[in-house]
């Protein structure tokens, strides 16, 4: 619905500049300007929506619940990673507001971007509970205390927005790089008591790409929409690695390595 047809709604316009890419007719990104009616409640998203609905029909950019819950609205937005459900063209009054595609993302069209390699990394940190032993279904449910609650609870929230991954110095240097956000799940799962696939993850964490390729920079934490704090579950993995090294070192098997990260202090 365009503004002006929200009953008592004061209109005003704004510019706004997308960076267009269809390989089918540009052989490189392009911008190109729109001027938006809006209202102050009006989001970034209701923006491009609008853009779509009315102006120009061959924008593309992803978007799903409109209420950052899904993470696919992650965009550059005046130079930063933010989600366009949470952003509003209010800010950026009267413009010109830059919207960009991802950064350290390949292109796919206009403001969509290629996540496989992203899904892979996640894929390869075993994003699911793997029980330290079987149990039955008459045996009853896995239980947890809130104090264990606690220690991972944080890192669950995270809905895969990679808006740190745009953040992340060291992911656009090394596309290798597991990055914050992979990062962030296995701490989630590795700090859940029930689990008992920590050594698999950890192995994963002592690579080249794991998490000392990390440059504690820390920006992926302030972008993030949901307050995961990846940049502290990176620090706790380099934690973890230097005590599984020095443990190594001192010649303690690997069963006594797991006892020792669940339970705390060696």
């Amino acid at each position: 619905m365009p503004p002006d047809a929200v009953a008592g709604a004061t209109s005003q316009e704004i510019v706004i500049e997308v960076l267009r890419y269809r390989s089918e007719v540009d052989w490189k990104p392009v911008p190109q300007v729109y001027r938006v009616p809006f209202t102050d409640d009006m989001s970034v998203l209701q923006g491009l929506q609008y853009i779509k609905d009315h102006l120009d029909g061959t924008l593309s950019f992803r978007w799903s619940c409109r209420m950052a819950i899904c993470g696919s609205c992650g965009m550059m937005i005046g130079g930063e990673p933010k989600l366009a459900c949470m952003t509003f063209l209010r800010d950026y009054h009267p413009g010109p507001l830059r919207i960009e595609p991802l950064t350290h993302f390949p292109i796919e069209r206009d403001l969509v971007v290629t996540v496989g390699g992203f899904v892979k990394k996640i894929e390869s940190i075993y994003p699911y509970l793997i029980p330290k032993t079987p149990r039955r279904l008459d045996e009853g449910e896995y239980l947890q205390t809130p104090m264990q609650l606690a220690r991972y609870e944080t890192f669950s929230d995270c809905i895969n927005c990679m808006l740190c991954y745009a953040a992340c110095p060291q992911f656009g240097e090394n596309p290798d790089f597991i990055g914050p956000g992979a990062m962030a799940l296995l701490q989630r799962y590795n700090g859940d008591s029930r689990d008992g696939a920590q050594a698999m993850r950890m192995d994963l964490v002592h690579t080249d790409n794991g998490a000392w390729s990390c440059t504690a920079v820390g920006y992926c934490s302030e972008v993030c929409p949901k307050q995961v704090d990846p940049a502290n579950a990176v620090n706790q993995n380099k934690t973890k690695s230097a005590l599984d090294f020095f443990l190594r070192f001192v010649g303690r098997p690997a069963h006594s390595r797991t006892r020792t990260w669940e339970g705390g202090a060696p």
